[in-house]
């Protein structure tokens, strides 16, 4: 079955999230979705927030740039909300926006390299291992985590150029795809996970996120098309959707078709209710989507 899920985006003011949440987890939206976009909000303490306001709503931060953390900080908040909220957090890493990287002085001469390797030692760390490693960016001296979660939790990886896919199939246990990814570019981007999984011996199920832009209610078109515009993907075949929930949870199928496993809708930067959105989402569109 598809998993559906929602953005609460960074845009809001970071006051609006327990609204959100609130009405998402009482509305039986299945996942709601953070951002740890320069430099709006922090995606761990927006996610240890939500999670503590809700009953079952399972949180996800997609997802922390590596260059702006150091592996075993972001082991051991990730080890805390686990064990804090066991089965409801999902942690997504990637390369983060390279400009906001520089920006902030931690941009890496190459991201690859401490992708793969921050991957690897997060990994280690939540399975509770004792980690010693002298890599090119990530180096720790027999770290190991006190309070590792109960079970090793899956690490995404945020991924968009073929190079990343492949290291995600490789080093993560799952993908994370940006909205501009149309059905054809999901199953693109399966075959480069696959390519990656197969290098590295993997046989386990590699379960692919990929955000959906959606707008529903007044002006929902034009809002679209504004956003795309914004996002320089408005000439991109097939990707976005505006309209009732019908036309949403077809959206919806169609990247289920291509190969995901769950989608995230991915309301415009103005959406008017965002609440609203989630519960939509969650009553509207759910029913709908096999």
């Amino acid at each position: 079955m598809t998993a559906l899920g929602a953005v609460f985006r960074p845009q809001l003011p970071p006051e609006m999230l327990r609204d959100v949440a609130r009405a998402a987890d009482d509305a039986g939206l299945e996942e709601l979705w953070l951002w740890e976009d320069c430099f709006f909000e922090s995606g761990i303490a927006a996610a240890s927030a939500a999670l503590a306001w809700t009953e079952r709503l399972r949180v996800g931060v997609g997802l922390l740039p590596v260059p702006l953390r150091n592996v075993a900080l972001t082991s051991m908040e990730a080890a805390t909300l686990h064990r804090l909220f066991p089965e409801r957090v999902g942690v997504c890493v990637g390369h983060g926006v390279q400009d906001w990287m520089e920006q902030v002085g931690a941009r890496a001469e190459s991201p690859m390299t401490l992708l793969r390797e921050h991957l690897a030692a997060l990994r280690a760390l939540l399975r509770g291992e004792r980690v010693t490693t002298d890599g090119r960016y990530v180096k720790l001296a027999d770290v190991a985590l006190d309070w590792p979660p109960a079970s090793a939790p899956a690490v995404f990886a945020g991924a968009t150029g073929p190079r990343s896919l492949r290291l995600s199939g490789e080093a993560a246990d799952g993908s994370v795809l940006v909205a501009g990814t149309s059905p054809d570019g999901v199953r693109a981007a399966r075959r480069l996970i696959d390519e990656g999984r197969a290098a590295a011996g993997r046989a386990d199920h590699h379960p692919v996120v990929v955000y959906l832009h959606a707008a529903t209610g007044p002006g929902a078109e034009a809002r679209l098309r504004a956003e795309l515009e914004v996002s320089q993907e408005a000439d991109i075949a097939g990707l976005g959707v505006a309209g009732d929930a019908a036309a949403v949870a077809k959206a919806v199928q169609r990247l289920s078709d291509a190969g995901a496993d769950t989608v995230v809708l991915q309301p415009t930067g103005d959406e008017p209710d965002p609440a609203g959105f989630v519960r939509f989402a969650a009553e509207e569109v759910r029913p709908l989507v096999p």
